[in-house]
């Protein structure tokens, strides 16, 4: 007796999913597979087809289009569904772009221990010595056809030097002069915020808290020896001294010393400069954070004065913009290039190469993935190969950018990359009106990792017998952390869930944190210069305009890292975090979980609506309806 099991296969509903092929289905179970039978089809979409067999708990399909020798025809199904004689429905997660007429193989969408990992595209990393010196590995990747077929994004036009002309900075793109005035640098505004209120010492603290980077902020408990601000310093209207202050807790350092000695770039043929400055800042009685101390090498001495606020006006500004330029260079190759999106592509090649698609993992990450190989690439191409723009017109471009990321690999930390642990670690956790912590650990929080997790692993055991789990750590350990610092396998559920969680938080929140303000902050250039054209002033009193205007980055320098910034901040994707496009859950717990999930990221928008609206510069870059899902620019 034989029972008859209806199939129905779905298309996504994206341009050119469709196929014009024959496809053929195999049902496999327990005790045997079904025939090869071809599918039914109408114009591009399937839809209800009968395979005969006898009544069996099934395990997963084969998929196989066949079509013409001619033409190349491409087919994304979304998911495909079998109906058992008794009314039970298997779901099979697809989502993926079949392109030849090879067999494909698909786990139903429950099944989570299997020997072997089925449909997973191989996307192979490559230690690149020429670029990537001492950084995670990178994919093997000639072009963009060579990268695994899912996820094409047609972004390649936003690379092209046809920006500028968008932008309306063309005609300058070859001026090599420096800049004559503050009024001809106004002619070049993306921001108009930061314009009008770049030169206050509170806008100047802000950023180290809301900024583009609020990673370099610490809590000074105890003054570094070679920082030697005197300790009975008096500042602000009280004349509170540094040491009482410090022992409330207020005082917080900025050390740039990861940028001591870094060989710097020559632009137009004249030597950059890039300082390794410190930076005080107190949190005075209105909760400002204020800068009341910079100096702008590592080394004290008497070439090496340090800026207070009662210096001269250029002084004390020109200490600042040298501040801002090693903040903006260590921002985008560490926080931002480092951090984001060298570690995001680790993450999603070994997911692709290790987790099948109806792993738990996979499924919670997938979506956080979508674009990061592209873009990763074009950036590789276009930002920060030999002609990069990103190489040529940065005080840290060329080798300077190779020792930096060396560094900064080497000063990478776990802990550092969890929201939780590095407020805790930096001491930052009663820093009043430090929205990036706020939203941050809200969003770190709501992440419904642990109960999905909890779901699937009922103990630690099922978390240590888990082989393609503990591949796709051991993976991410050798290649994106050269094995150190993160666990090497995952012994326990606790410490799965964290790891997944810091993932999902790295490749949304954390990276629309450190990109997306880009715009809104350097979109004034002297916020946050690429390059400084003159070196550090060695003694006080010698600032005036001209010489603020001579060390500022050259009008060519300028447009370019214009449009460069206005192609970062650009919002590329079409899924924001609270959007599940894709149904890869298939049971109706974690089904659940998405939904409550969801509800939470619309209720934290919503809080984050109301408390920016009384504040004179709103805080967005976490608004869970503007962060996108993955690094996907």
């Amino acid at each position: 007796m034989t029972l008859e099991y209806q199939v129905t296969v779905s298309t996504e509903d994206v341009a050119f999913a469709g196929t014009i092929d024959d496809v053929y289905i195999t049902l496999v179970g327990q005790d045997g597979s079904s025939k090869h039978v071809k599918l039914d089809k109408s114009k591009f979409a399937f839809h209800k087809g009968d395979v005969s067999r006898k009544h069996w708990c099934l395990l997963e399909i084969h998929l196989e289009k066949q079509g013409g020798i001619i033409i190349k025809d491409s087919w994304l199904p979304a998911k495909v569904e079998v109906e058992s004689p008794d009314g039970k429905v298997y779901s099979f997660p697809i989502y993926h772009w079949l392109t030849d007429s090879k067999k494909h193989f698909f786990r139903e969408g429950a099944g989570l221990f299997l020997s072997h990992a089925l449909c997973c595209p191989h996307a192979v990393l490559q230690n690149d010595l020429t670029c990537f010196w001492g950084t995670p590995l990178c994919m093997e990747a000639d072009t963009l056809k060579s990268l695994p077929p899912d996820d094409p994004q047609e972004v390649t036009v936003m690379f092209s030097p046809c920006r500028l002309a968008k932008l309306g900075l063309e005609a300058w793109s070859h001026c090599i002069d420096k800049w004559n005035s503050m009024s001809d640098i106004e002619k070049f505004v993306l921001s108009d915020y930061a314009m009008k209120h770049w030169r206050e010492d509170a806008f100047f603290g802000y950023q180290f808290l809301n900024g583009v980077n609020p990673m370099m902020i610490q809590r000074c408990k105890t003054l570094p020896s070679k920082f030697p601000v005197p300790s009975n310093m008096t500042f602000s209207k009280s004349q509170l001294t540094l040491r009482t202050e410090m022992m409330k807790g207020n005082i917080f350092l900025c050390d740039y010393n990861i940028l001591d000695g870094v060989e710097t770039n020559t632009i137009n043929g004249r030597k950059q400069f890039l300082a390794a400055p410190l930076v005080l800042l107190h949190k005075n009685e209105d909760d400002e954070m204020m800068p009341i101390a910079i100096q702008l090498k590592q080394k004290p001495g008497k070439d090496n004065p340090i800026f207070f606020p009662t210096d001269s006006e250029y002084d004390w500004l020109l200490a600042k913009t040298y501040v801002k330029s090693a903040d903006s260079n260590l921002h985008e190759l560490n926080f931002h290039l480092l951090r984001t999106h060298l570690l995001a592509e680790v993450f999603a090649v070994s997911l692709q190469r290790n987790l099948p698609r109806v792993h738990p993992v996979y499924k919670l990450l997938i979506r956080h993935t979508r674009y990061t190989l592209q873009i990763n690439f074009l950036a590789r191409k276009s930002l920060i190969s030999e002609s990069g723009t990103i190489t040529r017109y940065t005080a840290s471009g060329g080798k300077g950018m190779l020792t930096l990321l060396d560094r900064s690999v080497s000063s990478l930390t776990y802990r550092s990359l969890c929201i939780p642990d590095d407020i805790a670690d930096r001491g930052l956790e009663d820093v009043p009106n430090f929205y990036y912590r706020d939203d941050g650990l809200k969003l770190w929080n709501i992440m419904f990792v642990h109960d999905i997790l909890s779901f699937y692993y009922k103990n630690d055991g099922m978390v240590q017998n888990d082989a393609e789990l503990q591949n796709w750590i051991q993976e991410i350990f050798e290649n994106g952390f050269l094995r150190r610092r993160i666990p090497q396998k995952f012994t326990t559920v606790a410490e799965l869930v964290k790891f997944v969680t810091m993932v999902m938080f790295t490749c949304s929140a954390q990276h629309a944190a450190v990109n997306t303000g880009q715009y809104d902050l350097y979109g004034w250039m002297p916020n946050g210069p690429s390059t400084m054209q003159e070196p550090p002033p060695t003694q006080k009193g010698k600032a005036d305009e001209a010489r603020f205007l001579s060390t500022l980055p050259d009008v060519q320098t300028t447009v370019h890292i214009l449009a460069t910034i206005w192609l970062l901040s650009m919002q590329s994707s079409d899924r924001y975090l609270h959007e599940f496009v894709e149904e890869h859950f298939t049971e109706d717990f974690p089904k659940y979980k998405v939904t409550m999930f969801q509800g939470d990221l619309i209720k934290l928008s919503e809080d984050i609506k109301s408390r920016n609206e009384n504040l004179r510069l709103p805080y967005t870059f976490l608004d869970p309806k503007l962060v996108e899902n993955s690094v996907a620019i």
